[in-house]
């Protein structure tokens, strides 16, 4: 079962350490609900990775704890995609070890900059 209540910051959370500094990264937009960073290993020109600020599981938990929180994720993704690919960008949120999530903190891929095809895999 998804984990629903917010956790500010799990210091285990890799994810939660890039939103507080702890780690750094190449920030390319925040607001006070999210922050958007490029991806280490990019599937495309334009590969961003956006998360809430606060700690869920996955986007179901983000998207049952805090509607507005998933707003502000969905929001700054189209500023990213709007400031570096003209607006066109698909935006991914893996769910789950099956669909090959891999950090347990809700993030969507703002990818872009190169065809896309379908389905996508």
């Amino acid at each position: 079962m998804s984990q629903t209540t917010p956790t500010p910051h799990d210091p285990e959370c890799v994810f939660c350490r890039i939103a507080t500094g702890e780690i750094p990264a190449t920030i390319v937009a925040q607001d006070d609900h999210a922050i958007a960073f490029r991806d280490l290993e990019p599937q495309a020109p334009l590969h961003v990775l956006v998360i809430p600020r606060a700690h869920y599981q996955d986007v179901g938990a983000l998207a049952h704890g805090d509607p507005d929180a998933l707003v502000a994720v969905t929001r700054l993704a189209a500023q990213v995609a709007a400031d570096e690919n003209g607006g066109q960008f698909r935006f991914v949120f893996n769910s789950g070890p099956q669909a090959h999530q891999s950090v347990f903190h809700a993030h969507g891929h703002v990818i872009g900059g190169r065809d896309m095809t379908w389905p996508p895999g």
